[in-house]
């Protein structure tokens, strides 16, 4: 049987996982990034740990089973060639001083942890414990610990899927890609030859389906996070929830990345801000005054392609046969993205076939 050629428009970590599981299963696929600037994979924190938030329904059977799929989406990788896209379950940790939101918390990760492959042990610790575990925290933090709580790092896991679909014959092409109204698809005015073409360009995707008048109300908001180094083996830190928007998450080497603003209406304006940086740093030292002494290493910052309701975008364009659409998870899209990309090449393959 001829194998169906698929195009796929964007290699953030949707278009990446989308593509890598297209030429896992045997399609002739190709990738089509113009490389712009404020990709959200590039800057995302990386944490993976869906138990603890409060939005329920099926943005969390999503959240929860994005996470659970880990495991498997390495195996895969190993089999491609592919080891390191900086994945460890080192915990994670909710803290807050009112110990009732912690028992609500507490209430509701244990009920989702126990329907969870990769939740792990869930337990109440005090402050002295939570300190002991993220060395920097402030006095008087109650926690929840999260055993299976993980974190992954979106650059390394975006080359990890790219180099993975290369292994299964995937070619790149760094170009603008158009589609025009007929349902066709140039590479900086070179036709590609497809049968299908999957859109999967983060918050840029509304721009890429203008042509063919379809919206699927996908936004840029601006999320600035700030790098941060300490002379300490954070290997083993968790990342810290403190009930809130923002968080820490603790890398190899000493980094810590602080995050992350919100800011919807920014357009596509990828700058850092003094009044970003300055909110990501108040935030941290806020919940750890001990890295006061840290050093800035750097800032990031990624444009989330933020949907209109709390799902994403998922699936066939209605009346453009062979046109689909991944795109749209805010915040969630290093949790998400792999098992919904594997997903969707389910679909597109099958639906080409």
């Amino acid at each position: 049987m001829k194998k169906p050629r698929v195009v796929v428009v964007g290699d953030g970590v949707a278009g990446a996982a989308t593509a890598f599981a297209l030429a896992r299963r045997g399609a002739t696929v190709t990738i089509v990034d113009a490389g712009l600037v404020g990709r959200a994979t590039d800057a995302g924190a990386g944490i993976v740990q869906p138990w603890s938030t409060s939005s329920g329904g099926e943005f969390y059977e999503l959240y929860s089973a994005g996470a659970d799929f880990y495991p498997e989406l390495i195996e895969r990788l190993a089999e491609a060639g592919v080891h390191a896209i900086g994945y460890r379950r080192s915990g994670a940790l909710v803290v807050n001083r009112d110990a009732a939101v912690i028992d609500e918390v507490e209430q509701r990760v244990r009920e989702r942890a126990a329907a969870s492959r990769t939740a792990g042990e869930v337990r109440r610790v005090d402050p002295v414990v939570a300190r002991e575990l993220f060395p920097p925290l402030a006095d008087g933090l109650h926690g929840l610990h999260i055993a299976g709580g993980a974190r992954v790092d979106g650059r390394a896991l975006r080359t990890g899927l790219l180099d993975a679909a290369a292994a299964h014959g995937a070619t790149r092409v760094e170009a603008r890609a158009e589609l025009t109204d007929e349902g066709s698809i140039t590479a900086d005015g070179t036709a590609l030859p497809a049968d299908a073409i999957v859109v999967a360009a983060g918050a840029w995707t509304d721009r890429v389906l203008r042509p063919l008048g379809v919206r699927v109300r996908v936004e840029p908001q601006r999320g600035q996070l700030v790098h941060l180094r300490v002379d300490a083996d954070t290997r083993s830190w968790p990342s810290v929830h403190p009930v809130a928007a923002h968080y820490l998450v603790a890398f190899d080497a000493g980094r810590i990345v602080a995050g992350a603003t919100r800011e919807t209406g920014s357009g596509f304006d990828a700058r850092v801000t003094a009044g970003g940086e300055r909110q990501v740093l108040d935030d941290a030292l806020s919940i750890a005054p001990g890295l006061a002494g840290a050093s800035v290493v750097e800032s990031r910052v990624g444009l989330r392609p933020l949907p209109e309701g709390d799902l994403p975008t998922v699936g066939p364009v209605d009346g453009r046969p062979g046109m689909y659409v991944n795109a749209g998870f805010g915040a969630g899209g290093l949790t998400m993205g792999p098992l919904v990309g594997d997903l969707l090449a389910e679909r597109v393959l099958a639906e080409s076939g």
